[in-house]
């Protein structure tokens, strides 16, 4: 496949609106990595005092982070050829969880 153009499109969703916006996408896929591999789990999410929470995503994803705490956050659209809704950021683990 050859581009002619590239065109970025995004819709960028304020954190004061990402607790309506988790609600709208359900669950979402949480990326991590560590050693060049990438570990992807099913997960719902919510917001927590502005910070979103993950319950008990795996032992695996806790070891990545463990390694390297940047995380990627996936939800599909809702509808077919809708906008997925993406969260990068970086990710803690308490306990069995992770923030």
């Amino acid at each position: 496949m050859t581009a002619t153009s590239l065109v970025s499109m995004s819709i960028p969703v304020e954190l004061a609106d990402l607790a309506r916006a988790l609600e709208d996408f359900g669950a979402g896929y949480l990326m991590t990595t560590t050693g060049g591999a990438v570990k992807v789990v099913t997960v719902e999410p919510v917001l927590d005092d502005g910070v979103l929470l993950v319950t008990r995503p795996g032992k695996g994803t806790v070891r990545n982070l463990a390694e390297n705490p940047a995380v990627t956050l996936v939800f599909p659209p809702r509808e077919e050829k809708g906008f997925s809704l993406l969260v990068d950021g970086t990710g803690s683990v308490e306990g069995e969880d992770v923030r």
